[in-house]
């Protein structure tokens, strides 16, 4: 076989979902070693701490670290320094987004295994081998592709369904990405994180996570509220995280992220969540491949869970030609991942299509 017919997927070492799963992670560590650094979120920081000092109390010492600014070159290495003075044997990461992606790319660079702890299902951040690097101010810097996925992510599904249910509408939104940009990759042929073409089981995952979000959402958005883990929030837990992330990195990705870039270039936005951007990415790109069956039921779906369907939803105060072009020029720039989409993609194209959204 050539190198030119390999194909790949990527996975997690283990995958383990339920209420109560936070009484875990000190006997999963101790498997590791007898010590642990913790980087804990700031925002779940206060709710959290005796907890997990609970969840170690018998079977390891664990360090907790604030984690309270941006995914930064600067904040991994400060956190992978402080793993090296402790001799922790593994870096834990516990809440959202960019504190597991820090703590992910921390444990690389400190030689570490990793494990994480997510307490909102409102990306899939957390299988994947993949930092989304940030500037001081919040802007992106770029995608850093670690070596290996987390060796254990651990949700417990009665902290997800505590936090508010924006978290989760947002994870939907990414998960539904998903199939369109991995579909897109598949049409063109575009590689996937791995650098290969994806395996048909990538597809047949990202084609699963797009039918469990339309089957189960409107449930699980009400058993949220609710503060339920029921059997549908289960279900859109195990799509927005596990689903999604195995099927965007064996699948690929396109433009409904690289949109996500352009956006975070606003400061308007800086308040709005990941999900929330791609929810637009989506809509632009169905919107310039002319899918005007499927936009018009992609939005009716994310309006019927709160989803932002416009580009003021996400807090631009003036939606002005010269912002718009700042978003279509980030999406389009050199070597983006808009570029696998299956047609030629140009910023007139991406301008064109926020213009629909505005």
């Amino acid at each position: 076989m050539s190198a030119g017919d390999l194909k790949g997927v990527r996975f997690p070492g283990r995958y383990i979902q339920g209420p109560g799963a936070l009484a875990r992670p000190g006997s999963e560590v101790a498997a590791f070693g007898p010590r642990a650094l913790v980087l804990l979120d700031d925002g779940v920081f206060n709710l959290f701490e005796g907890r997990v000092k609970a969840a170690f109390a018998s079977c390891a010492e664990a360090t907790i670290l604030r984690f309270g600014g941006e995914c930064t070159e600067i904040a991994i290495a400060d956190t992978a320094q402080k793993a090296g003075r402790l001799e922790a044997a593994v870096i834990v990461g516990m809440g959202g987004g960019k504190a597991l992606d820090t703590a992910k790319a921390a444990a690389i660079d400190a030689g570490l295994p990793m494990i994480v702890v997510p307490t909102i299902a409102a990306s899939d951040a957390p299988c994947s081998a993949l930092s989304v690097i940030y500037h001081a101010d919040g802007t992106v810097s770029h995608d850093r592709f670690l070596p290996h996925n987390p060796d254990l992510v651990l949700v417990d599904t009665a902290i997800i369904a505590a936090a508010p249910a924006r978290f989760l509408a947002a994870g939907n939104a990414d998960a539904l990405a998903t199939w369109y940009e991995s579909e897109s990759c598949r049409r063109s042929g575009a590689l996937n994180c791995l650098g290969l073409p994806g395996l048909p089981l990538a597809f047949a995952i990202a084609a699963t996570c797009r039918d469990t979000i339309l089957a189960h959402s409107l449930a699980a958005m009400a058993e949220c509220i609710r503060g339920d883990a029921g059997p549908a929030l289960e279900r859109i837990v195990e799509a927005n995280i596990l689903m999604s992330g195995l099927g965007f990195e064996s699948g690929g990705v396109a433009a409904a992220h690289a949109v996500y870039h352009g956006l975070a270039m606003l400061e308007d936005t800086h308040n709005a969540l990941h999900g929330e951007k791609v929810a637009i990415g989506i809509l632009t790109g169905l919107a310039m491949q002319n899918e005007d069956d499927e936009f018009k039921r992609v939005k009716a779906f994310m309006q019927s869970i709160g989803l932002p369907t416009r580009c003021a939803d996400l807090g631009i105060s003036e939606l002005t030609d010269e912002k718009l072009w700042i978003v279509a020029n980030r999406a389009c720039k050199p070597g983006e991942i808009i570029l696998n989409e299956p047609f030629p993609v140009t910023p007139e194209a991406v301008f064109a299509a926020l213009q629909r959204l505005g």
